[in-house]
């Protein structure tokens, strides 16, 4: 479903990603992960045309995407969910989910079936964005870019700054996805929990791949971890 291919990223002249290459599949979770400053946020950003690949491309079923704006990117079928969550602080869940819903040709989510899977947001619906907690924003926020009907979703750092408890919860609701063949690339520094929910994964270091392989392997490995990640 995505290609990523030898890309080149800067910030002005500053290189930030070299020859980076990953793939996602239709339906598969992979987990790309990092120390902080790896280039993590900057590949979904390239993949998304918020900064752009300046060499190498990014294809998407079969269809090069690299030079796109942004919003022709989501139209494609591409959502979002940024680090920061970005809720609209002053509509409320409803508004939230309500706008953000677009009809592209699949299988669209509807309030009902989101309140299903999200139960916390259908009793806070009246509730503001503001007023949210961390971890129902992220919630939210996740909620929010379902209701574009992306057939992938690039998700950034989900379990930032939520307890534990929350952060598992969120986990199972992306692992639950999976069932509705929503292909997921997962950018986490919780490499735990990033793990045990993908197939496959990646760590960048410095703006480099440095390891591609099953999520299980690397998980049962404890000094490639600590090599890679310091954990």
């Amino acid at each position: 479903m995505l290609t990523v291919e030898v890309i080149d990223t800067f910030y002005g002249e500053a290189q930030i990603l070299h020859q980076v290459s990953l793939s996602v599949e239709k339906g598969e979770i992979v987990c790309l992960l990092g120390r902080n400053g790896a280039g993590k946020t900057t590949t979904l950003r390239s993949i998304m045309g918020l900064t752009p690949a300046r060499e190498g491309r990014i294809l998407f079923n079969g269809e090069e995407i690299t030079k796109l704006m942004p919003h022709l990117i989501a139209r494609k079928g591409i959502g979002w969910v940024p680090d920061n969550r970005r809720v609209f602080p002053t509509l409320t869940v409803e508004r939230n989910l309500e706008i953000a819903r677009r009809d592209l040709g699949r299988r669209e989510w509807d309030l009902r079936e989101m309140y299903a899977r999200f139960p916390a947001l259908e009793r806070l619906k009246e509730h503001k964005g503001e007023f949210l907690s961390g971890g129902e924003q992220q919630m939210l926020a996740i909620a929010r870019t379902l209701m574009g009907n992306p057939a992938l979703l690039l998700l950034d750092e989900p379990s930032e700054g939520l307890a534990p408890k929350i952060v598992k919860e969120v986990m199972n609701i992306i692992e639950g996805l999976k069932k509705k063949e929503i292909s997921i690339l997962l950018v986490e520094q919780n490499s735990v929990m990033a793990l045990a929910v993908s197939e496959r994964s990646y760590i960048l270091d410095d703006g480099r791949i440095v390891y591609e392989g099953k999520a299980s392997e690397l998980n049962g490995n404890k000094e490639l971890k600590k090599e890679l990640l310091g954990i």
